[in-house]
C-alpha cells in the first residue's frame, strides 16, 4: 500500500503558540492552570496538557477568584474579558494573532461607521468572540443564501471579515455575492486569510488527485478539520475524518492502493504517525510525503511569559 502524507498538514503557528503558552503558564507558576475552553479544537492536546495540570472550563465562573486563567487560541469576546479583570483573574491570552487581526479589523470598519458582516459559522468560540469585540455588533453570514435573504438596504454601509478557519475557497461565493448585494461594501485583503487554512486546504485538493481514499486526522469539533473532508469528498475520493487510528475501519481499506493522509491544524503529528503504523499493520506500506509548502511561521510569546 502506497501512504502519501500531505505537506503542510497538522499543527499551525497559532496552534503550536497556544499550547506553549499553556505549558509555559504551568512551568512558570506552576498547576492548576485555568483554561476558558479547549485551548485548540483537538482532545488529545486537551487531555495530555490536562495530565500536566491545565483545566478547562466552559466559564470563568468556574475559576477561582485570583487564579491563574488563559484565554483559548479561538479569541474571547470583550465581555469575557471584562469579566477576568472583575474577578481578578491573572490572565494570558492565547488568541491567535491572525483573529486578533479579525477582530481589530471589525472595530476598525465599525468605528468608521459601517455595519458588520462577519463570514462563518454560528456557535463557532472563534465566531462568539469577534462578534462580542465590536460594540454595534454584527451579522452573521454562512452561505450565499443567508447573504441573499439579508433585510437590508442595499444603499447602507457595510464591511464584512471572515473566521480565520475558512479559506478563500471557502469565502469566494459568499464575498462575490455580498459585493452583488452591497456595491460598496468593504472587507480585508485576501491576504489577510489565515495562511494555514488556505495551504491545508491546497495540500488536500493535490492529495486527492493520486489516492483512493484520503484519511483527515482531527475532532469532529475541529471545523477545519471537517472542511478538509468535505473537500476530499467534493473532488470524488473517499474521505474520512478520523480522531486517531482506532477510528479507522478495516473496511474502508478494502481494494485501496494509495492511501492519503493529512491533519486539520489542531491536530499533533503523533496521531499521524499513529495512523501510519496502523496502516503497516494492516499491510506492507510505502510511505512519502508530497511536496509542498513548508511553514515557517513563528508567533511570539505574550509578554507574561518573557521569563521563560
Amino acid at each position: 500500500m502506497q501512504v502519501i502524507l500531505a505537506q503542510p498538514r497538522g499543527f499551525c503557528a497559532g496552534v503550536e503558540r497556544a499550547i506553549r503558552i499553556v505549558e509555559g503558564a504551568l512551568k512558570l507558576y506552576g498547576a492548576p492552570i485555568y483554561v476558558r475552553h479547549e485551548i485548540v479544537h483537538n482532545r488529545r492536546v486537551v487531555e495530555e496538557l490536562g495530565a500536566k495540570g491545565a483545566i478547562f472550563v466552559d466559564e470563568l465562573s468556574q475559576v477561582p477568584t485570583g487564579a491563574h486563567t488563559i484565554f483559548s487560541a479561538h479569541g474571547v469576546s470583550s465581555g469575557v474579558e471584562e469579566d477576568a479583570k472583575l474577578r481578578g483573574l491573572s490572565v494570558i491570552d492565547a488568541t491567535c494573532p491572525l483573529v486578533e487581526k479579525v477582530h481589530k479589523e471589525a472595530q476598525k470598519f465599525s468605528a468608521k461607521g459601517r455595519k458588520v458582516i462577519l463570514i462563518g459559522h454560528r456557535g463557532h468560540p472563534e465566531v462568539e468572540g469577534t462578534s462580542g469585540r465590536v460594540e454595534e455588533g454584527v451579522i452573521l453570514v454562512s452561505s450565499v443564501a443567508d447573504v441573499a435573504a439579508l433585510p437590508l438596504d442595499e444603499a447602507g454601509a457595510f464591511a464584512y471579515v471572515t473566521q480565520t478557519t475558512l479559506s478563500v475557497d471557502d469565502t469566494r461565493e459568499i464575498i462575490k455575492e455580498l459585493h452583488r448585494r452591497f456595491p460598496d461594501i468593504i472587507g480585508p485583503d485576501l491576504r489577510d486569510i489565515c495562511y494555514a487554512t488556505q495551504n491545508r486546504q491546497n495540500a488536500v485538493r493535490v492529495l486527492a488527485e493520486q489516492c483512493d481514499l484520503i484519511l483527515v486526522v482531527g475532532d469532529q469539533t475541529s471545523s477545519n478539520s471537517n472542511r478538509l473532508r468535505d473537500i476530499g469528498l467534493e473532488m470524488s475520493v473517499p474521505t474520512y475524518l478520523v480522531r486517531n487510528a482506532n477510528c479507522i475501519q478495516s473496511a474502508w481499506l478494502e481494494g485501496v492502493a494509495t492511501v492519503g493522509i493529512t491533519a486539520g491544524a489542531s491536530a499533533p503529528e503523533n496521531l499521524v504517525q499513529e495512523v501510519v503504523m496502523y496502516l503497516g499493520r494492516a499491510a506492507p506500506i510505502d510511505v512519502q510525503t508530497l511536496e509542498g509548502i513548508v511553514e515557517q511561521v513563528e508567533f511570539k510569546l505574550p509578554s507574561e511569559l518573557n521569563e521563560l
